[in-house]
């Protein structure tokens, strides 16, 4: 079930277009906007999270900016209903949305593993 939390939905829409410069040349771009509930974003929201390295190269990402195929799951066509999912380098996984906030604390979670703050 997706809950949402209009304080935390509005903190991820108000970091769309936000760029942060971290450490060692890894940057954080965000972009979130509210769309119509669809199937493929029952939460209303489109979205990208992301981190890069000093290369420009993503590392990091969350994202519903696309289906992805999902092994074992023939009844759909390989495809998830919702295209909610997480980028770790050249691996992609399904993500489960709970809440906005969730996302932004998740993302967070995966970024400071990643650079190892």
């Amino acid at each position: 079930m997706v809950h949402m939390n209009s304080e935390n939905l509005d903190t991820l829409i108000d970091l769309d277009g936000e760029i942060f410069m971290m450490e060692d040349g890894y940057w954080v771009k965000f972009e979130a906007r509210r769309v119509s509930p669809s199937s493929f974003a029952p939460h209303g929201i489109r979205y990208s999270l992301t981190l890069h390295d000093k290369n420009n190269v993503r590392v990091i990402g969350f994202d519903n900016a696309h289906a992805i195929k999902v092994k074992g799951r023939k009844r759909f066509s390989g495809r998830k209903i919702t295209w909610d999912h997480e980028h770790h380098m050249d691996k992609v996984k399904p993500y489960e949305f709970e809440s906005a906030g969730q996302l932004l604390d998740d993302f967070w979670k995966a970024v400071n593993n990643h650079i190892g703050g």
